[in-house]
C-alpha cells in the first residue's frame, strides 16, 4: 500500500514555470499551478524545490510570483538532484517514501529514482492531476495539518536562533517560554489523535493505530482516560504533540498507549506527559502498569520506560510486554516549562 505523500519537491524550469530562467527572464507559471499549490498546502502537504539554477535569481522570481513562502528548505544549486532531495528529506525529517518529485526531464527523474528507490517521481506534464491523486487526498485534515508549513517555518526560526544563542542549552530552552498543556481529549481532538497514531513511529510505545469510533469510545468511557497534550512557545504552537490512553482499574492505572511527536524531541519535554501520569497514579495510591510492544523503530520508548523505573512483569504471545512502576521515583517537570493541566 502506497503511503500518503507528505511533501512535493518541484523542479523549476519547464516544470513549475514555462521556460528556462537563465535563458529568458520573461517566463510564466504553468496554468493553474498556484491554485494547486495553495490547495495542497491547505491539506497539510508541504512543498520544496530541487532545481539546478541560480539560487538568488530563482528566489527573486518566486517572490515576484508571490509563492516563495510555500517552499520549505529549497535546494537551488548545481548539485545532483538526488543530493538536494536528500538534504530536503533530512530537514523535514520525513520518509523518502512520502515524497513526490516532479521534473520535466526523464534523466533527472531516473537519477533521483536510482539514488532513492522509495521516492515517487512524476513527469511535469502530469501536474494537473495532482489534486485528484489519491495519495494527496489525506483522510484527515486537522487544524495542525493546515498549519503544518507554518509550524516548520517557526521551527526553522527556533533552530536558527538556537545556533546563534550564546549560553547553556537549558538557558535557551528557558528563553522559549514554553507551555505544555495536558487535557482530556475532546471530540474535536480525535482526528488529530488518529493522525498521531498513524504518523508517530519512533516515540510510540505500541505502534498501534486507532479508528475514530474506537478512540471516541475510550474518550467517553468511565473506565478510560484519553489524554492529549499541546506545546506552545514564543514562536507559536507545535500543535497537539502527544497522546496517552489509560485504563482505570481499582488498584492500578494501566497505560495502554503513550506517544510523543518526534518534533519535540530536542525541546526536553518528552517525559512530561509520563511524569504527569505517574503523579496521578501516586496521588490515587495506585500502581502504574504500562504496555510496550517492540517495533522496528520504537526502542527509545522502551528506554524511556526503563529510565522512569518501570520493571518488566510479563510478555504475552502477541509480543506485548507489561511493565510496572512502584512510583518510588517520580521525575519532576523541567523547570523551564510551564505545565498546565486542564
Amino acid at each position: 500500500m502506497n503511503k500518503e505523500i507528505k511533501c512535493i519537491i518541484w523542479d523549476l524550469d519547464n516544470t513549475l514555470w514555462d521556460g528556462v530562467l537563465l535563458e529568458n527572464d520573461d517566463i510564466s507559471l504553468k496554468p493553474g499551478i498556484v491554485e494547486i499549490i495553495r490547495e495542497l498546502d491547505t491539506r497539510g502537504i508541504l512543498h520544496s524545490i530541487a532545481s539546478k539554477n541560480s539560487f538568488d535569481y530563482a528566489i527573486r522570481k518566486l517572490e515576484e510570483f508571490g509563492i516563495s513562502e510555500y517552499f520549505l528548505f529549497p535546494e537551488i544549486n548545481w548539485d545532483l538532484k538526488s543530493i538536494s532531495i536528500s538534504n530536503i528529506q533530512k530537514s523535514l525529517n520525513i520518509g523518502m517514501d512520502s515524497i513526490l518529485f516532479i521534473d520535466d526531464q526523464i534523466f533527472e527523474r531516473d537519477e533521483v529514482k536510482y539514488a532513492h528507490p522509495d521516492i515517487t517521481c512524476m513527469d511535469a506534464l502530469e501536474y494537473e492531476s495532482l489534486l485528484n491523486n489519491s495519495r494527496l487526498q489525506h483522510k484527515y485534515i486537522t487544524r495542525d495539518a493546515q498549519r503544518r508549513r507554518l509550524m516548520y517555518m517557526e521551527d526553522k526560526q527556533r533552530r536558527e536562533d538556537e545556533e546563534r544563542f550564546n549560553g547553556a542549552p537549558e538557558n535557551f530552552l528557558a528563553s522559549l517560554d514554553m507551555t505544555f498543556v495536558i487535557s482530556e481529549a475532546q471530540e474535536e481532538d480525535l482526528i488529530r489523535a488518529i493522525e498521531l497514531t498513524e504518523r508517530t513511529h519512533q516515540l510510540n510505545t505500541t505502534g498501534y493505530t486507532y479508528g475514530y469510533d474506537e478512540l471516541n469510545n475510550y474518550r467517553t468511557s468511565d473506565d478510560h482516560k484519553l489524554l492529549v497534550c499541546e506545546l506552545t512557545d514564543r514562536y507559536g504552537s507545535y500543535g497537539k504533540i502527544g497522546l496517552a490512553l489509560l485504563e482505570i482499574k481499582e488498584s492500578a492505572l494501566h497505560l495502554k498507549l503513550l506517544l510523543m511527536s518526534c518534533r519535540v524531541m530536542s525541546r526536553g519535554v518528552g517525559t512530561i506527559l509520563l511524569s504527569y501520569i505517574m503523579q496521578m497514579a501516586k496521588s490515587q495510591n495506585k500502581i502504574l502498569l504500562a504496555d510496550f510492544k517492540k517495533t522496528d523503530r520504537n526502542k527509545v520508548m522502551y528506554v524511556t520506560y526503563k529510565f522512569a523505573n518501570f520493571k518488566e512483569v510479563s510478555t504475552n504471545e502477541e509480543g506485548i510486554t507489561v511493565l510496572e512502576n512502584d512510583l518510588s521515583m517520580v521525575q519532576k517537570f523541567p523547570h523551564y516549562v510551564n505545565v498546565e493541566i486542564k
